[in-house]
């Protein structure tokens, strides 16, 4: 089982769409997946076909009341299992602060459910992907304490570089309380080949960071922007899309890595 985190401290760059699809798309590769909702907007759990209002239980239960993360999956109509997120985890670096090991909440609920699988008493996971929040806030931390590895979405823009630097000297420091934690690839979202712009970004991003670049360019499409208004993975709304085809690409190159 590979426990990945989506991550970019900058908003608007594609980050809960490539987790949603990505986990879809792998879905769709027959690979067993879970989607943990770590943002409290709750994108993530709509973008699946749920409603995070009306959610039994959800990532707050885990982290503030010590409900097991195994209680608290559910299966969703896009074809894989969520644990959901609302507004409920808003606030939540307040009412943890001061204490003990809060950074670590997430890793000590992970650790039951591997070794719950690890036994053959629960049903294992092939991929476990966490949407992060677009801030490293407390929330983010504990994704980072508790993956394998990072996924970094960006856009092709030159203010983007410096946030993609500012996350990879973040990751460095965390690696002190997660000595596995490292950046698995960086993915180009919303690229649209025609912006000279954006193909020199790419380019510097080929030449700096040449060996955790993905291959897949995942283009600005317009399915891709619909269909989180009909509750559904891009793959589901149509699945002939660019948008979608790049999807499974990038499956396919993240189950690649998890060969090699």
């Amino acid at each position: 089982m590979e426990i990945i985190a989506i991550a970019n401290q900058k908003g608007g760059v594609g980050k809960t769409t490539t987790a949603v699809n990505l986990a879809a798309s792998l879905a769709a590769k027959r690979k067993r997946v879970l989607l943990i909702d770590l943002d409290p907007q709750g994108n993530a759990t709509t973008g699946t076909g749920l409603e995070k209002n009306d959610l039994a239980l959800t990532m707050a239960d885990v982290l503030l009341d010590g409900v097991s993360l195994q209680e608290a999956i559910v299966n969703s109509p896009a074809g894989f299992d969520v644990i959901g997120t609302n507004r409920e985890l808003a606030g939540i670096d307040i009412t943890l602060m001061g204490q003990t090991n809060s950074h670590e909440l997430l890793k000590t609920a992970m650790t039951e459910l591997v070794a719950d699988q690890a036994t053959g008493q629960k049903k294992p996971y092939d991929y476990i992907i966490m949407d992060c929040a677009p801030s490293l806030n407390l929330l983010t931390i504990n994704a980072l304490v508790a993956t394998d590895g990072v996924i970094i979405p960006m856009q092709c823009e030159y203010y983007a570089l410096e946030g993609l630097a500012d996350l990879s000297q973040t990751i460095e420091r965390l690696t002190e309380l997660n000595p596995k934690l490292y950046i698995r690839g960086v993915v180009r979202t919303l690229f649209d080949a025609r912006n000279t712009l954006a193909n020199d970004v790419s380019a510097e991003l080929d030449a700096h960071f040449g060996d955790i670049m993905y291959r897949t360019h995942i283009p600005r499409n317009i399915r891709l922007a619909e269909a989180p208004a009909h509750g559904m993975p891009v793959l589901a709304f149509e699945k002939s899309s660019k948008g979608a085809q790049a999807y499974l690409k990038l499956a396919a190159e993240v189950i690649k890595q998890s060969r090699s």
